[in-house]
């Protein structure tokens, strides 16, 4: 009898190690310790072990860990990158992409509706009489900012206000660069009562660099972030934010994937989670409009 593909993924699925690898860009980043918090929850009941690989937004690093996979060295993949590593495997994949957006219909994913959630953060500002918007986005080649900077030019759009493309600058996720994108608006001579960043680390940096000019928060410039990560609520003054459901991304994800390695007949799918909209301290109207 000759030795099938069907075969080789039955032997794959028996030759258990009980190791899962999740690869995160970077492990300092508040928001994605929370989700794998959520991952390791769901695998120690189920006597799995965690490989964390912090690639750094290295692609030789990615590569390294996936092909652990390949060496049946570990059992199947998380990633919390906006791409999938190359794995040499048969049949179904055991892989599950958490956080960002996979358009391949056959990798199996979890996230937020990033386009509704940064429309509605927008719109909130707009509801409080803004009309001079600023935007940090993320790093622009990830789904998930160009995602959330289509959100926040459909509330403007919803508004009748046309974008101005110099109210938006790029960051790369970190507090350091919601400091430098307030610099370079302020340096440019940019005139904005609000500004909407994609994460909260980057809303901590802006607000800082705000009240950095001699300017309060929220009475002469409001700011909103993204995520609800721990430290938000215990910023000066609080953060409002778009709270993503963090651990429940972690523990769905790691659902999802011993689903696929119990040889479960569930069909790759995509799982989009409910965000919630928190209120607090670092937005009110704008002083003058």
């Amino acid at each position: 009898m000759g030795y099938t593909p069907n075969a080789q993924a039955r032997n794959l699925r028996t030759a258990r190690t009980n190791v899962i690898v999740a690869l995160v860009p970077d492990i300092s980043n508040p928001f994605f310790a929370e989700v794998i918090r959520g991952i390791e929850q769901v695998a120690h009941r189920s006597r799995y072990s965690v490989l964390l690989g912090d690639t750094q937004y290295n692609r030789a690093r990615e590569q390294g860990y996936a092909d652990l996979l390949s060496t049946r060295q570990a059992d199947g993949l998380i990633t919390l990158l906006p791409h999938i590593p190359k794995i040499t495997a048969a049949g179904r994949l055991p892989i599950v992409n958490a956080c960002e957006y996979v358009s391949d219909r056959s990798i199996t994913s979890v996230y937020v509706d990033n386009v509704a959630a940064a429309q509605q953060a927008t719109e909130y500002l707009l509801t409080l009489g803004h009309r001079a918007v600023a935007f940090i986005t993320g790093p622009m080649n990830s789904p998930i900012s160009v995602d959330r900077g289509q959100g926040y030019g459909n509330a403007l759009a919803g508004a009748g206000i046309k974008r101005n493309h110099r109210l938006t600058v790029e960051g790369d996720f970190s507090a350091e660069s919601g400091i430098r994108g307030i610099e370079s608006l302020f340096a440019r001579g940019e005139r904005f009562t609000a500004v909407f960043c994609s994460n909260d680390e980057m809303a901590l940096g802006a607000l800082r660099a705000v009240k950095a000019h001699g300017l309060c928060v929220p009475q002469d410039v409001s700011v909103v972030g993204f995520d609800d990560i721990r430290f938000a609520r215990y910023s000066d003054p609080p953060l409002t934010t778009v709270a993503q459901p963090m651990g429940d991304i972690g523990r769905e994800a790691m659902r999802m994937l011993i689903e696929i390695l119990t040889g479960a007949d569930v069909p790759a799918r995509k799982r989009i989670l409910p965000t919630q909209f928190i209120v607090r301290g670092s937005t009110a109207p704008p002083r003058h409009t």
